[in-house]
């Protein structure tokens, strides 16, 4: 597994994800055994939100790290109509209770909303010389966003990235790089099935005896400062996320995929999900 510096940690370049964990609880017993499986394989990145299942999917992760918080890096992050100087606290609170623990390493805005950026920031400070939380950062933030926030304590930034959503390599990625902003990829094997099933995808797969999927999280997190974050609720699929931190595409490799899935030459609307 290859690692990345975040938050002035290193932590795992393949964590785990949970939107739509919680949604079900007839899968919830599968859905704990996962995370304790990803945990027990290197992925001890965990991320979650206050929205996925509307704090379903955060007790989910608190069940599954009872009696192992010290073993996780835990992710979670607040919906921007929570975000204000008394929201932020109280909204942190209820994700402290679900998650069963007393810190937070790491906590999101979700994305921009109706509150000035200097009240969230004020209320993350203030929650991390609490304790609360160690580090804060934000999601789906473009540079524009990043340039007003202006904010040397911010961890991360997560967005959307995989093969075919690549509108962030024209300028956010590389403006993150810069200045050493970590990026957390969200949806690195995208929603829907038409990635895993593009032929090139299948072809480098069946060349290093791997899975599509594998390729694709191989893909986002080939050049240091890109965390991916996928979710997976089967074992087999824990044990094939965690695998690919172990595969090196080809420059053969790198170069098919640009030609089936072009790099950006010009400025896109940050996509999101």
């Amino acid at each position: 597994m290859r690692y990345v510096k975040l938050a002035g940690c290193e932590v795992p370049a393949i964590g785990q994800g949970t939107w739509y964990m919680g949604e079900d609880p007839a899968r919830r017993a599968a859905e704990v055994a996962a995370l304790q499986q990803g945990i027990e394989q290197g992925m001890s990145l965990i991320d979650s939100a206050e929205m996925y299942a509307e704090g379903g999917a955060e007790e989910v992760v608190g069940q599954a790290i009872a009696g192992r918080r010290e073993q996780v890096f835990l992710v979670s992050k607040v919906y921007p109509h929570n975000a204000s100087r008394r929201g932020v606290p109280a909204a942190c609170e209820r994700s402290l209770q679900r998650l069963g623990t007393e810190v937070i390493d790491l906590y999101l805005l979700h994305w921009r909303g109706q509150y000035p950026l200097e009240e969230t920031v004020e209320a993350f400070e203030r929650l991390r010389e609490a304790g609360k939380i160690r580090h804060w950062g934000v999601s789906n933030f473009d540079v524009d966003d990043l340039r007003e926030l202006n904010a040397p304590a911010c961890a991360t930034n997560q967005v959307l990235y995989n093969p075919a959503q690549r509108g962030i390599e024209f300028d956010l990625l590389p403006w993150s790089r810069q200045r050493g902003l970590p990026t957390m990829a969200y949806c690195p094997l995208a929603q829907a099935g038409r990635l895993l099933q593009h032929p090139i995808m299948q072809e480098i797969a069946e060349r290093h005896g791997a899975t599509p999927a594998q390729v694709s999280l191989a893909w986002v997190t080939r050049e240091d400062g890109v965390i991916a974050i996928p979710k997976a609720v089967s074992p087999e699929h824990v044990r094939l996320n965690a695998a690919a931190g172990e595969l090196a595409l080809s420059r053969e490799d790198l170069r098919a995929i640009d030609r089936a899935f072009a790099a950006p030459t010009r400025k896109q609307q940050l996509a999101m999900v």
